[in-house]
């Protein structure tokens, strides 16, 4: 539990960061009809670390 506390805290902006940078790039890449595979895994992999992350430390109640 205390793992998702540290994330929240010091890891967040990092994930936003990357959370941002490939929602743009797939934006883009879908313009031009490219893949976005890998784009879509690190996106949906950093939006799941955000929301788990604020959730468990939520209900940690931290």
């Amino acid at each position: 539990m205390i793992v998702f506390v540290i994330i929240n805290i010091y890891l967040m902006p990092i994930l936003a960061i990357i959370f941002c940078l490939n929602l743009v790039e797939i934006i883009k890449k879908v313009k031009k009809d490219q893949p976005t595979s890998s784009n879509t895994f690190w996106l949906t992999t950093s939006f799941v670390l955000i929301v788990w992350s604020i959730a468990v430390t939520a209900s940690f109640g931290a």
